[in-house]
């Protein structure tokens, strides 16, 4: 038990971390309703533990506030009713205050769960909570940064980042593989979500993998040659959401005085051309493929080519809908709920993005959003 209540102890320590620089008045804002306020999310990776671990697992638990269960469940119909996705931001109650005690209550509760021994099930319930705070983690950053970034005095995240960007190699070459069968999946004794399961052959066909990702400088070309008004390059419904949302650069971008500048979370600069381009939508990174005549890897591709190429500072955009593998099966309660229900509409990602919290990322991890969203550190790697 013990490394698991260390591993348990330091995720939570570093979800704090992040909130450490912010006012109070930071928590609570939710500008659209896929960024969830600082607030809510803390709230929410704590009721997790409380609602499946120690209302369940841990005799006379005693719920911090029953009224919490309603405001902080986020999508799990078998765990009762909940507040609505885009109300998270009207909660001026409970107070910032108030939930972190109720996080440091549910802290202390675990820690004496964790300190005695306990079943197999619940370890591995504990570490799929983990797990789902280290998936928030991630969102804290990219909800942070897309409130920010609204604000007209020009906010930004007022500390060290415990992460920075590294500049892409200028030559780009593509990696050949012959066709065959490869095996996709997870295997091992480790951590893995259900979606990831279970491990299956696939046929692939001959194909070539870029090495690298697409810059920001071979981004601008696609802008400034006319990328975003040639509905050629363009899937039907892209091109309509490219209309609809008057779209003609990267979220963030902004032309000032001739010179493309993007928002981070260090305040607004220059873009630098050298970076992987970021915070793309699926749309767009199949136009971009599209205009430069080749296409997005499948997952399959991704997946049987990870080893041969460096990933994990963007979110990467396959060409495959996500969709269950073989054999895959949910289980039954409101855990099941985790990804199976979402498996429709939605494009899978792979890799890890430079916002990933550490030992979160492998090669087998599906990530999924709509093929509109890009508020997620997304970029593109190049097939033919």
């Amino acid at each position: 038990m013990k490394a698991l209540l260390e591993r348990y102890n330091k995720v939570r320590q570093y979800t704090e971390s992040i909130f450490k620089p912010l006012a109070v008045e930071d928590y609570i804002a939710q500008p659209i309703a896929i960024v969830s306020p600082p607030k809510w999310s803390l709230g929410h990776t704590t009721w997790f533990f409380e609602t499946f671990i120690l209302e369940t697992y841990k005799p006379g638990y005693k719920p911090f506030d029953p009224v919490f269960a309603f405001l902080f469940n986020s999508y799990y119909n078998n765990a009762g009713d909940r507040i609505l996705r885009h109300k998270r931001g009207d909660l001026t109650r409970p107070t910032v205050a108030e939930v972190y005690n109720y996080r440091h209550y549910v802290d202390k509760e675990m820690n004496r769960l964790l300190e005695i021994e306990i079943p197999k099930e619940v370890q591995e319930l504990i570490e799929l909570g983990l797990q789902h705070e280290q998936q928030h983690q991630e969102l804290f950053w990219t909800d942070l940064k897309y409130t920010f970034s609204l604000n007209p005095l020009g906010h930004y995240y007022e500390d060290s980042l415990p992460f920075s960007e590294k500049a892409e190699p200028v030559k780009i070459n593509f990696i050949t593989f012959n066709e065959g069968l490869v095996k996709i999946g997870y295997e091992g004794d480790g951590f893995c979500y259900d979606n990831e399961l279970s491990r299956h052959k696939v046929f692939l066909h001959d194909f070539e993998i870029a090495d690298r990702l697409v810059t920001n400088a071979e981004f601008i070309e696609f802008i400034e040659e006319g990328g975003y008004e040639d509905f050629n390059c363009w899937h039907d419904e892209g091109w309509k959401w490219v209309n609809e949302n008057q779209i003609n650069a990267p979220l963030y971008w902004e032309k000032e005085d001739g010179i493309w500048t993007y928002y981070t979370l260090e305040g607004r600069m220059a873009v630098k051309p050298n970076e992987a381009v970021k915070h793309i939508s699926f749309y767009e990174a199949f136009a971009y493929a599209e205009w430069k005549g080749l296409r997005l890897p499948t997952e399959f591709e991704w997946e049987a080519a990870a080893d041969h190429f460096q990933w994990g500072s963007r979110w990467e955009w396959t060409n495959s809908a996500y969709l269950p593998y073989p054999g895959f099966s949910k289980a039954e309660g409101a855990v099941g709920e985790y990804n199976g229900k979402f498996m429709v509409s939605q494009m899978i990602l792979r890799g890890a993005s430079l916002v990933t919290s550490p030992l979160h990322s492998r090669k087998t991890y599906r990530n999924f959003f709509h093929p509109w969203e890009r508020w997620q550190f997304t970029g593109i790697r190049l097939a033919q």
